[in-house]
């Protein structure tokens, strides 16, 4: 397979295409979860996976040390750290059962911290695969603003949706992908139209 593309600073680009064409896979490439078998990949800067949904750390362990092994990740430090467990366990809901093992959580409880951590900063590059539940209804709401904010906030984006309501909320350039390969590559309404036509 081949594919050949540039994206620049600030591009928010809508990868398009059936289930198993290859959305996910270039989404783990470029945030070097996985590594091209041939070619090569050029970045100038750090690309932030929003793609799978588990924590760093195991679930034998508390959401504390989840949330503080994330921080450490995108800061390098644990400066200010006490301020952004205070933040995450008042959005997500969670209070002092952060204390305990993610594995007494109930999977609304999971859902919800998980989704706290992964949109508490901005990024440069985000590269993000639809599908990231966030828990119960009365969360629905307060998250769905949260994670508006985090996408607006990231400089560049690449996102992978079948939705494509959420593609002409937050891209302006759609990939279509069909087995592995760019077939379609211009505005994201001209790619739309591309991949009907298909």
């Amino acid at each position: 397979e081949s594919i050949n593309c540039t994206i620049n600073n600030g591009e928010r680009i809508a990868l398009i295409g059936h289930n198993g064409s290859g959305k996910t896979s270039f989404l783990k490439v470029i945030s070097e979860i996985y590594f091209p078998t041939h070619g090569f990949l050029r970045k100038d800067l750090k690309v932030f996976p929003m793609i799978n949904k588990s924590f760093l750390t195991s679930i034998e362990l508390s959401g504390l040390v989840a949330a503080k092994a994330h921080y450490l990740m995108v800061k390098g430090s644990t400066n200010g750290f006490d301020d952004y467990l205070e933040e995450v366990k008042s959005f997500s809901g969670i209070g002092d059962f952060i204390f305990l093992p993610i594995k007494t959580y109930s999977q609304g409880m999971v859902s919800r911290l998980l989704f706290t951590i992964l949109t508490s900063f901005t990024h440069e590059c985000l590269a993000l695969d639809e599908g990231f539940g966030t828990g119960d209804n009365d969360f629905f709401e307060k998250a769905e603003k949260k994670m508006n904010d985090f996408i607006d906030k990231a400089g560049t984006l690449v996102f992978a949706s079948h939705s494509e309501e959420l593609l002409r909320r937050f891209c302006d350039r759609g990939l279509v992908f069909e087995k592995g390969n760019i077939v379609f590559d211009g505005t994201l309404i001209d790619a739309l139209d591309f991949y009907h036509e298909k």
